[in-house]
């Protein structure tokens, strides 16, 4: 199951990892990102113990998407050793994901 990242452990889950993070950056109200909720689950047990799959509510955890200039959503930051290396915006296929997740894992 994805991680849920939030204000609060934000910093230690991803910023202090030393794996990628894959981070949804989401909406309950937001159709796109239920759209891809099913993906981010799949990618999570996909990749388990390698890479750190999670999302952020951005209504419930506003500090981080403020930090990332987060304006539209779904927005999926990949970051490494606590910088953004990758993003993606808006609903996307699994293929791209994957793609960019095996580029800097």
């Amino acid at each position: 199951m994805a991680l849920e990242f939030t204000d609060a452990n934000f910093k230690a889950e991803v910023l202090e990892s030393d794996k990628l993070s894959v981070v949804d950056f989401w909406a309950e109200w937001c159709g796109p990102c239920r759209a891809i909720g099913p993906v981010i689950e799949e990618l999570s047990k996909e990749y388990d113990g390698s890479v750190k799959v999670g999302k952020v509510n951005v209504d419930h955890n506003p500090e981080i998407s403020m930090n990332y200039g987060i304006t539209s959503i779904p927005a999926i930051l990949f970051l490494k050793n606590g910088q953004v290396v990758d993003k993606l915006v808006g609903a996307q296929p699994k293929a791209n994901f994957v793609k960019k997740i095996e580029a800097h894992k």
